[in-house]
């Protein structure tokens, strides 16, 4: 039964997405609905973490607005993406950065990643 629940769910999964981790700057694409209308809106911040397997995959990106830091959860296989775009690698050690909450300035900017 576990094998049929995969193989189906391996089957609807969107194989367009970029390969990145925690550390790397991504634009997110997000496609909203506001009551009969609908737009796109591009968020862009550094990926905090990559979380789950298969169909229930997130990831987390966090952006300073403001002066505030704003954070949001997207589903990886979600319909409402239009597209994820890499902007930056990030040079960083740990696959979860949640330390980066805790800094301001120029302290909370990630090296990038020679390629």
């Amino acid at each position: 039964m576990q094998d049929l629940i995969k193989e189906i769910q391996e089957e609807h999964l969107n194989t367009t997405v970029p390969d990145f981790k925690g550390g790397d700057t991504v634009t997110v694409h997000y496609r909203i609905r506001e009551g009969n209308k609908e737009r796109v809106q591009p968020f862009q911040g550094v990926v905090l973490q990559v979380k789950g397997s298969g169909n229930t995959k997130t990831f987390t990106v966090r952006k300073i607005s403001d002066g505030i830091g704003v954070e949001r959860v997207f589903p990886l296989f979600s319909p409402n993406i239009e597209k994820i775009i890499v902007n930056k690698r990030g040079a960083v050690r740990r696959a979860r950065i949640f330390y980066l909450r805790g800094l301001q300035g120029k302290k909370s900017r990630i090296k990038e990643k020679r390629v």
